[in-house]
């Protein structure tokens, strides 16, 4: 745990008590505040209580008189569609709010790193798409290549449930863009935007505002080094806020879409190959075709930034390339589930959107897709210039019959259950085709989150293969 110094004996309010914000609690404590802690569930609250947090309804009158500081948890909006009631009430005391991602860099900001030879570094990665993969990439990469490092953020562990980090460690977080809209520090040492679609729209008031939250990450006193996708206008727009000159490295400019020139620090992936360009010439490259857990070109722009990050941080790129071959990728991302009679099955349940499902079907050639569920904002526009790889799509889902008229020029089979839709895509792959699921669509008028939806699939795919 790391213990969040500055508010010694004073009140702290925490609203949200998931992982995020009871670890913002236990933080505090630790560092000798008061937390009072509030979830507008009551499990939430006995489950606090327990620990032997106070209680307090921060929504009823007066409830920021005595508070410093009110923590807010990435899901309770405070700003659009419209502040939860708590938030309000803070803002109309003048209250001041932040998350515990800024509580983090502050904690870490009031370090004693003169111990330190090699002080610890963080690494933080954004963007729509992608950067669960990277994140857990990079990580991956650091630990095979000897490097002391911890996983956290919107992936794994809450950022305060980090150990203290040591001699020469690397802090590699995951950061929504709810995190970084609110964090009020915002200093890691190498910062990473993967790309930008249209996703929480509501959330942020539209594309402009989804894209200031992301931004942030860059602007709050400036990483020494910037990784940024430029496959975007957001992305090169970025690339060139931040750049002093043509030339300039701190900046590494990454592509899947384009064979990047120029004088400065370049990472792009062309046809299932890497490479890296410094001061127009190459330096290194490698073959990604034959990486089992990056499939497809949205992998290979997650390899190319994580590839960017761990150059940033010294690492070599022959230690990377090996590491990147013992990467077996993430659950519910592009993950191969199992392999029969020359039919792959990848589980890709994190597509929660048309962005990323389109991604999803660019990776392979001849698909059965299964797909379908709670569409969100932006539509399935951008899912046509892969629709030619869809064999034929069978659609889950309340809404499956809806969902199904949005595919045109395929064929598309009604299932609504994913017992039906594995079963028919099993009956009728042929070799050389893959089942994929990549719903483009969230998961919640069936289930109550993506993870469950992936299990779900995976379990279906392999009784129905273990039944021949």
């Amino acid at each position: 745990m790391i213990p969040v110094g500055g508010f010694a004996g004073q009140a702290v309010a925490v609203l949200g008590l998931g992982r995020s914000g009871l670890a913002a609690a236990r933080g505090l404590r630790e560092g000798g505040a008061q937390p009072l802690v509030w979830d507008d569930r009551p499990e939430a609250r006995s489950g606090a209580e327990a620990e032997g947090f106070a209680l307090r309804d921060l929504s009823r009158d007066g409830a920021f008189d005595d508070v410093a500081r009110l923590i807010l948890s990435p899901g309770i909006p405070h700003l659009y569609p419209a502040p939860h009631p708590a938030v309000a009430a803070a803002q109309a005391a003048g209250v001041p709010v932040d998350n515990d991602v800024g509580l983090f860099f502050a904690a870490l900001g009031s370090g004693d790193w003169d111990r330190f030879d090699m002080p610890p570094r963080v690494v933080a990665i954004t963007g729509s798409n992608g950067k669960s993969t990277t994140s857990a990439l990079l990580h991956h990469v650091l630990t095979e290549a000897g490097r002391p490092a911890q996983l956290a953020g919107n992936i794994g562990r809450g950022v305060l449930d980090l150990d203290p980090p040591g001699e020469a460690e690397v802090i590699v977080l995951e950061l929504s863009s709810y995190q970084t809209e609110l964090a009020r520090a915002l200093t890691p040492d190498v910062a990473v935007f993967t790309n930008l679609t249209p996703d929480h729209l509501d959330r942020h008031g539209g594309m402009g505002g989804y894209f200031a939250a992301k931004r942030r990450l860059f602007a709050e006193g400036g990483p020494d080094r910037a990784v940024v996708g430029v496959d975007e206008p957001e992305g090169r727009f970025l690339a060139g806020q931040l750049s002093e000159a043509p030339g300039d490295d701190r900046v590494i400019r990454v592509s899947v879409e384009t064979r990047l020139a120029g004088p400065g620090w370049t990472v792009f992936a062309r046809k299932g190959f890497l490479a890296e360009w410094r001061k127009g010439r190459q330096v290194a490259s490698i073959d990604l075709r034959g990486v089992r857990g990056l499939p497809g070109a949205h992998n290979h722009q997650n390899a190319c930034a994580a590839y960017a990050a761990a150059r940033a941080l010294g690492l070599g790129p022959r230690p990377i390339e090996a590491a990147f071959h013992s990467f077996a990728g993430l659950p519910h991302r592009s993950q191969v589930v199992a392999e029969a009679g020359g039919v792959l099955f990848v589980n890709d349940s994190k597509a929660t959107n048309a962005a990323s499902a389109a991604r999803a079907l660019a990776a392979f050639p001849r698909i059965r897709w299964i797909c379908g569920g709670l569409e969100k904002e932006g539509g399935l526009e951008t899912l046509a210039p892969h629709l030619p790889h869809v064999v034929r799509a069978y659609v889950i889902g309340r809404e499956a019959q809806g969902f199904a008229l949005k595919l045109p020029g395929i064929e598309a089979e009604v299932c609504t259950t994913m017992a039906r839709a594995v079963a028919r895509a099993v009956e009728d792959a042929q070799p050389g085709e893959t089942v994929l699921l990549a719903p483009a669509a969230a998961s919640f008028d069936q289930y109550d989150s993506f993870e469950r939806r992936g299990e779900d699939f995976t379990a279906e795919v392999r009784a129905r293969l273990a039944r021949g």
